[in-house]
């Protein structure tokens, strides 16, 4: 399938040193963060949650201690780090999602960060009827690794970032049947916003927010999106 979108770069070395802002963004957010985790609402959701690329469960505890404050059922995807292999990572969730459908008797929400968004994506693509709604965070649904800070390692490893970037394009002849939340960010380092954007799936809404890549998994306005999108109903 051809896709069309106009030139992206993807982040240079100024645009990734931005990341090293965390920690005052952190002191900007701590009047607001216990505040995010305190309200509860019914009727409890089924979130399971994918971390991004190089990182493990342990990445998003600020998020699934967030979710459980307000009273969501959430787990980890039982999968350790997140190695990039997507394929593979695709094949292993599936587990775990069965496990979550049986045991509430309700098709789940993917929230996943960076990569760990684009997995939720393609699970949800093949996997409609398990899949109540995908979030995303920071994730590149353009090109694979090829517009992020990560393309270097790819490379390094011998991946064809070309040969990815059609195979994602040929993924869209697949529609997407759920619903996705993709929120992103342009002060992101690791991933060029642009690479975020979904032109061509009916039901996906972008929301922008003013965060770092490592940022989008802390900050208490995200956390708060996250949970109003596992509550929304579409």
């Amino acid at each position: 399938m051809a896709i069309d979108y106009e030139p992206i770069s993807p982040p240079g070395p100024l645009d990734t040193l931005q990341e090293l802002r965390l920690p005052f963004d952190v002191l900007r957010w701590a009047p607001s963060l216990l505040a995010a985790m305190s309200r509860r609402t019914t009727p409890p959701r089924t979130a399971v949650l994918l971390p991004g690329f190089g990182a493990g469960p342990g990445s998003m505890r600020v998020m699934e201690s967030s979710l459980r404050r307000r009273g969501h059922r959430v787990r980890d995807w039982g999968l350790g780090r997140n190695t990039g292999d997507a394929r593979k990572l695709r094949a292993g969730l599936q587990r775990v999602v069965a496990e979550s459908v049986a045991a509430h008797g309700e098709p789940v929400v993917l929230v996943g960060w960076s990569l760990g968004g684009y997995i939720a994506r393609e699970y949800a693509r093949e996997h409609p009827g398990e899949i109540r709604k995908v979030v995303t965070l920071g994730s590149p649904v353009i090109g694979g690794p090829r517009y992020t800070a990560t393309a270097r390692w790819y490379r390094s490893r011998g991946h064809d970032l070309d040969a990815i970037e059609r195979a994602i394009a040929d993924r869209y002849a697949t529609p997407l049947q759920v619903p996705v939340a993709a929120i992103y960010s342009r002060r992101d380092g690791v991933v060029a916003w642009q690479a975020c954007i979904d032109r061509w799936s009916p039901n996906v809404r972008h929301i922008e927010v003013s965060e770092t890549h490592v940022g989008l998994g802390f900050a208490p306005r995200v956390l708060g999106l996250v949970a109003t999108e596992i509550e929304r109903d579409g």
